[in-house]
């Protein structure tokens, strides 16, 4: 009963939306769905296109899967090197900021023609839009810790290692999960982006194609089918999350 109580208004939500959504396509009629499918026809692509839609998921599914693997190993080390050093915070730091403005749909090609047109490129292009959320989360968890517990190590004469390894890494776990779900929900914006320049197959790939056809169904298809991987990203990243730090979750205040 409490698990339908907590799924219920997002459950209504969406169906609300959707019923709007269908309402006003079909007030804008059969012309207007040729801009803005209503969903019956999405998901009329979804069914007819599912081939096609599956074996282009597939492409997509193992460029995000990989590309946030990179991008969370990169931001968490990066975040750590940052926390270590103050002279490599004010080096680097900077530079990982500005790599958030640069312009992922100019950066493509270019890594498209040096790396050429296989997966890397569009690693690199997915990691780069989805490590900065790791390397944020992860420096402010490590900058987190109570400072009497360092004292408190300080004063046993600990380790460096050892004080980050027993206190500041558990203490900034919480915002690397943090960071990892943010990356998965952008990451299939980079995938996208990427197979958009130098790529003869995928999600992206298709919506691209798709759109100058008129086949604003199954592009909205493909949308929807990255939509819910996101979602589904973030949701196990949860469940990993809760399971493995079950003290992040509990009330403060109660007893471990």
């Amino acid at each position: 009963m409490k698990l339908a109580r907590r799924h219920l208004p997002p459950v209504l939500l969406l169906a609300a939306l959707i019923g709007i959504w269908e309402g006003y396509v079909d007030l804008k009629g059969a012309a207007f769905s040729l801009i803005l499918p209503s969903p019956h026809q999405v998901a009329d692509a979804l069914y007819h296109d599912r081939s096609l839609l599956w074996s282009s998921f597939l492409l997509t599914a193992e460029e995000v899967l990989l590309g946030t693997l990179v991008a969370c190993a990169l931001g968490f080390a990066l975040a750590v090197a940052i926390h270590f050093s103050h002279a490599f915070r004010r080096a680097v730091y900077p530079l990982v900021v500005a790599s958030q403005a640069v312009p992922v749909v100019i950066l493509a090609p270019v890594l498209a023609f040096w790396l050429g047109f296989g997966i890397g490129p569009k690693l690199v292009v997915v990691a780069l839009v989805s490590f900065f959320s790791v390397v944020v989360t992860t420096v402010a968890g490590l900058s987190s810790v109570d400072p009497d517990l360092l004292k408190l190590m300080r004063s046993f004469d600990a380790p460096r290692r050892r004080t980050f390894r027993l206190i500041e890494l558990p203490a900034a776990l919480p915002g690397v999960f943090t960071g990892a779900k943010i990356a998965v929900a952008v990451s299939v914006i980079g995938a996208v982006f990427a197979e958009w320049n130098g790529s003869d197959a995928g999600l992206g790939y298709l919506i691209l194609t798709s759109i100058p056809q008129l086949l604003s169904a199954r592009a909205m298809a493909a949308v929807v089918i990255l939509a819910l991987f996101a979602v589904l990203l973030f949701g196990l990243l949860a469940l990993v999350e809760r399971a493995a730090l079950p003290w992040a979750y509990q009330p403060r205040g109660e007893p471990s």
